[in-house]
């Protein structure tokens, strides 16, 4: 694979027009995290999602990992898809970690691409192995990275000192 910023431009322009499957697949997620957590977490609206794509792809140093991995988990397919069960795994999560940011969100979406990748399903005579994953990794990387969680609404607790 050659990756150059026409490459990485097409990926952008993938990743955004995905809105309406990852936007769902966020909407989702949050709902049933929403549930478990005792906690309402707002909807993302396909606008929000595409800017958000659109702020992660400005880092140029970010975009060209993004665009790798995505581009990656477009065309990744194993036989049988077992024996690559483990690697498109890895690459989903790096994604959804990727996306997400600097830590604790990038654990989070980490996380969160495991819980969001039970529920997704590649169509077996359509798609590569890959393509459940990255549809995982995209809605768990936003969700956690777009605003919506009450806890990431205040200041932390735990801040110590700062500017005089």
């Amino acid at each position: 694979m050659r990756l150059t910023p026409e490459r990485v431009a097409d990926e952008y322009e993938w990743v955004r027009g995905r809105a309406d499957t990852v936007v769902p697949l966020v909407n989702d997620v949050r709902a049933d995290l929403g549930d478990l957590f005792d906690t309402d977490v707002d909807d993302v609206s396909a606008d929000a999602y595409r800017e958000e794509v659109d702020a992660l792809f400005a880092d140029g140093d970010c975009a060209v990992n993004v665009a790798a991995l995505v581009a990656v988990l477009r065309e990744l397919d194993v036989e049988g898809d077992y024996p690559g069960f483990v690697v498109d795994e890895l690459l989903g999560r790096e994604l959804a970690g990727t996306i997400a940011g600097n830590q604790p969100l990038r654990l989070l979406g980490e996380a969160t691409f495991h819980y969001a990748d039970v529920s997704v399903h590649a169509e077996a005579d359509r798609e590569t192995a890959g393509a459940d994953d990255l549809d995982a990794a995209l809605a768990a990387g936003f969700q956690t990275r777009l605003p919506g969680w009450d806890w990431r609404e205040t200041e932390s607790p735990f801040s110590v000192g700062g500017p005089e």
